[in-house]
């Protein structure tokens, strides 16, 4: 082998070292750039999560590790000094961490919102519930009903006891009201423990055994917003706030109004 050639072997072995170092580099950067976002999720938004949660991971690099939980659990457990990256629950809990000093509110960001349903087991007869006093003669007829236990943090358990006050029949009911134990309102009904279930509609569509009669009627409706916040202390800010950008994008849309929740996303 002449000079010639060896000095070009030896400027193509450092072309090809120094090429594969680039390569090398940029792999670092990728796997340094990607996280674990931790995330506190209340459980009407597990449907959308499951579903969106893959969908931000092939996009992202970042992978998701979601905890569900009732809203009012969540609240304690970022409250005794759980930090998860992320938040999802009612706006009311958000409002309860900005005073609080555990999120701010350029963190903050409105995603979806759910309104509240009735169900019947499969097959049963449907109640009226077209009107506020029709839902109230449909309850007081009802053997038994059930809905989230409001002091075990569920948030639509909390507001529809409140509507019972409104109608009045706050009293006459709590005989004849079965609170789930483990699991949801839907469950005892799909298994025959009670006759009618509310819940968020977003838990109640999906549900196989139960049939629903239809969202809570006329001025008797509410909506809880469910909202995303970025705690102080998340481990990676920007992948935290990669995913509660990506929550709110048109992809993001599409899928929570197909589980049944309205975005309120821009």
């Amino acid at each position: 082998m002449d000079n010639s050639q060896e000095d070009a072997m030896k400027t193509c072995s450092r072309l090809i070292a120094r090429e594969f170092g680039f390569v090398f580099l940029l792999m670092i950067g990728i796997t340094a750039q990607a996280a674990d976002v931790k995330v506190l999720s209340a459980v009407p938004m597990r449907a959308v999560m499951e579903d969106l949660g893959p969908k931000f991971e092939r996009a992202s690099g970042h992978k998701l590790a979601i905890v569900f939980n009732n809203f009012g659990t969540i609240v304690k457990r970022v409250q005794g000094g759980e930090t998860p990256d992320v938040v999802i629950i009612p706006r009311q809990g958000i409002d309860g961490l900005l005073i609080d000093g555990k999120t701010t509110a350029g963190s903050v960001a409105d995603i979806a919102r759910a309104g509240v349903g009735v169900a019947v087991r499969k097959g049963a007869p449907r109640p009226d519930i077209s009107s506020p006093e029709a839902f109230k003669r449909a309850l007081l007829a009802a053997k038994s009903i059930t809905y989230g236990n409001p002091a075990a943090g569920s948030a639509s358990g909390a507001y529809f006891a409140k509507v019972l006050d409104r109608l009045g029949i706050a009293d006459e009911m709590k005989s004849k009201t079965v609170f789930p134990k483990s699991g949801a309102a839907e469950v005892l009904v799909a298994n025959g423990e009670a006759e009618i279930a509310v819940n968020h509609l977003v838990q109640l569509v999906p549900f196989a055994g139960i049939e629903v009669v239809g969202p809570l009627p006329g001025g008797l409706q509410g909506f809880d917003v469910y909202t995303a916040a970025i705690l102080a202390g998340a481990g990676d800010t920007e992948a935290a706030k990669a995913l509660v950008n990506f929550l709110r994008t048109p992809e993001a849309a599409a899928v929570i109004r197909a589980k049944g929740m309205e975005s309120v996303a821009p």
